[in-house]
């Protein structure tokens, strides 16, 4: 599964730490999940997603094979 955060970030102008704080989670959390070694309860995409204010399938994509 792939992912937009780290552009999603940078269009909202916001750090990791600063996104951690808002779905109340580590720095190092939203890193391995931009980096593609974790992959987020959905309860924490869907919170992601709501920060940026797009639907969760904007954010986290699906591969083949996923």
């Amino acid at each position: 599964m792939k992912n937009t955060i780290r552009i999603e970030r940078a269009i909202k102008n916001i750090t990791q730490a600063e996104l951690a704080a808002a779905v109340n989670v580590s720095r190092q959390t939203i890193n391995t999940i931009e980096s593609n070694k974790y992959v987020p309860s959905t309860i924490l995409a869907l919170k992601i997603a709501r920060v940026f204010g797009k639907p969760l399938e904007e954010i986290f994509i699906l591969e083949d094979g996923d």
